[in-house]
């Protein structure tokens, strides 16, 4: 069996930061990358909120049509993010400015019990400390 493209990388050489992971088929493959493997991860509500937040903000942006997917890694380090017809300069401006609107946020959309298979378990507070770190490893926050 073939080992998929992210198996390949050795998560030891890994820092947080924004990479591209992968390309194909016309789509771009984004690392999004929070922590450093094997020494930090993102908890699992602070991650589920994130990818409310981001997800609705990018699939609502300028972009939204270059927007195919946002959601986290397994390992809660980071998140991918597919897009087409985007570059990595393009991608982190929007990231940046969907990151900036998402901590104005009091609410998390999509919260309500009919609309996400596991509505308790999210951090809203956790969630905006983590993206504010985000934006520091970005470069727009000193």
């Amino acid at each position: 069996m073939d080992k998929i493209t992210s198996f390949t990388k050795d998560h030891d050489k890994l820092n947080e930061g924004l990479y591209i992971s992968m390309q194909m088929q016309g789509i771009t493959t984004y690392d999004l990358r929070f922590k450093k493997p094997n020494t930090e991860f993102i908890t699992t509500s602070s991650s589920h909120t994130i990818e409310h937040l981001l997800a609705t903000l990018l699939r609502n942006s300028e972009q939204k049509n270059n927007i195919i997917y946002f959601g986290p890694m397994g390992c809660r380090t980071g998140f991918y993010l597919l897009t087409t017809n985007l570059n990595i300069n393009e991608v982190k401006k929007i990231l940046i400015d969907c990151i900036k609107k998402s901590l104005l946020l009091e609410e998390i959309p999509g919260n309500k019990k009919i609309e996400c298979g596991n509505y308790l378990d999210h951090d809203l507070n956790g969630a905006k400390k983590e993206l504010t770190n985000y934006l520091h490893i970005l470069g727009d926050l000193k």
